[in-house]
């Protein structure tokens, strides 16, 4: 068989086609503050506060149980120099995001999950890169967050190709990304790159994203590449739409060959991170899967007696 695609779609066009809509004005002066490393807080403060949907949204983020302060806080200035300039910065960026995505009938595809399993991916890349000693961790958050954010938009574009390409995942038995491959010869991760980039988007926030698939290139130097590894890892974790986690083999081969000599279980980075998920997933407005990350690995590594 040639390696040619199947399906003759440039991936450009599509994307230009789909007429990109354009960041919201405050998550892109979020953006430019976050390059002049003197910008403090109360720069940022000045920004947030012009956007009244995004000041609501900071001040429920910075007083939900996830973080756990002992009293209320009510000055955007207190809240990000209590949580982090990056932290604010890309919570706006994935909320601006999280906005602008379409929610195409496209076979199987479900935005809501979509965004269950972004949220999973999220946190635990930034638990990952942070147990790997990234100073990038904020940034893997928010790239693990976005890095599906082109499927929406394809499947809007060529309803019925990713229709068929769902479909053919066989419920996680194939990735996506190489149906996509064989089928485009471009994947989402790719798609997702450009978005970024036509946002202006930090370029080593772009290759994060766009590096996504890649777990398998980086694993020889984990503390030089945390934020890679922590990112592509976090695309190995099951969705919420298939029934059991098919690259659970492959994601734990991956971790036994990056984790710190003091690194927590696999089951316990996987509680971890579903506790985390239960405090932060009402703050962004996103539901509850049906099964928890241990609970999928349980059934995989200690199948039911039959």
């Amino acid at each position: 068989m040639s390696g040619k695609p199947l399906v003759s779609m440039d991936l450009r066009k599509v994307l230009a086609g789909a007429q990109l809509p354009a960041l919201p004005q405050s998550a892109i002066r979020l953006l430019e503050l976050s390059q002049d490393p003197s910008n403090g807080p109360g720069e940022f403060a000045i920004s947030i506060e012009s956007d009244p949907g995004l000041t609501s949204q900071v001040l429920r983020l910075v007083n939900s149980s996830y973080f756990g302060f002992s009293r209320e806080i009510s000055s955007i200035k207190l809240a990000v120099t209590l949580v982090g300039i990056r932290t604010i910065k890309n919570f706006a960026l994935w909320s601006a995001v999280f906005s602008l995505m379409p929610n195409p009938k496209c076979g199987p595809f479900d935005l809501k999950r979509l965004w269950q399993d972004s949220l999973r991916r999220g946190l635990f890349a930034r638990t990952m890169g942070k147990m790997l000693g990234s100073r990038e961790a904020e940034d893997a958050f928010a790239a693990a967050l976005l890095q599906d954010m082109a499927v929406p938009l394809l499947a809007k574009e060529a309803p019925e190709a990713y229709a068929r390409l769902l479909v053919a995942r066989g419920e996680g038995r194939l990735r996506l990304s190489a149906l996509e491959q064989r089928a485009f010869g471009w994947t989402h991760a790719g798609a997702a790159g450009m978005m970024a980039r036509q946002w202006n988007l930090p370029e080593d926030f772009a290759v994060l994203i766009e590096n996504h698939l890649d777990a398998d290139h980086w694993v020889d130097q984990p503390s030089r590449d945390a934020a890679k590894i922590a990112v592509s890892m976090s695309a190995l974790l099951p969705t919420t739409t298939d029934p059991a986690w098919s690259e659970c083999g492959r994601f734990e081969a991956l971790y036994d060959r990056v984790r710190p000599a003091a690194a927590p279980s696999i089951p316990e980075l996987l509680a971890r991170i579903d506790g985390e998920f239960t405090e932060f997933a009402p703050v962004l407005k996103v539901g509850s899967p049906t099964k928890s990350l241990v609970e999928l690995y349980h059934e995989v590594t200690q199948p039911a007696a039959s």
